[in-house]
């Protein structure tokens, strides 16, 4: 195998551990990602994670459309800790909300819950 054959199977090589050391897109250790339900054909996730002594809270929403206004109401423990609107953008057509909430000394529940003016409804719980 001539030289330059070698470098470039090692630069693959080189590429095929990078990959598979540090994954595009993997939760940190702990993080709770779940998937939601909705009621049409958009998908939901939540993820939850230690933030500096709080929880961040995160629930996207994928609609595969632009433009489209959304409420969300995020719940911990049965209680409502944020209500928002938030509108899809290119170039998925989804939309995030994002919240820290505290970090109680027992299992936190989150659940959350978006509606679109058509009625769809996705929702997302987790513990954490």
């Amino acid at each position: 195998m001539s030289t330059w054959g070698r470098n470039i199977v090692i630069a693959v090589l080189g590429l095929v551990v990078a990959l598979a050391v540090v994954p595009a897109g993997v939760a940190k250790r702990g993080d709770v990602r779940v998937a939601g339900i909705c009621t049409k054909a958009s998908t939901s996730k939540l993820k939850l994670s230690e933030e500096d002594g709080r929880i961040e809270v995160e629930f996207e929403v994928d609609q595969n459309r632009d433009g489209v206004r959304w409420t969300i109401a995020l719940n911990q423990n049965g209680r409502q800790r944020a209500r928002m609107t938030r509108v899809t953008k290119a170039p998925s057509g989804s939309f995030e909300a994002r919240i820290l909430a505290p970090n109680t000394s027992r299992a936190d529940t989150f659940r959350a819950r978006a509606t679109s003016p058509s009625g769809e409804v996705c929702t997302a719980r987790g513990s954490f």
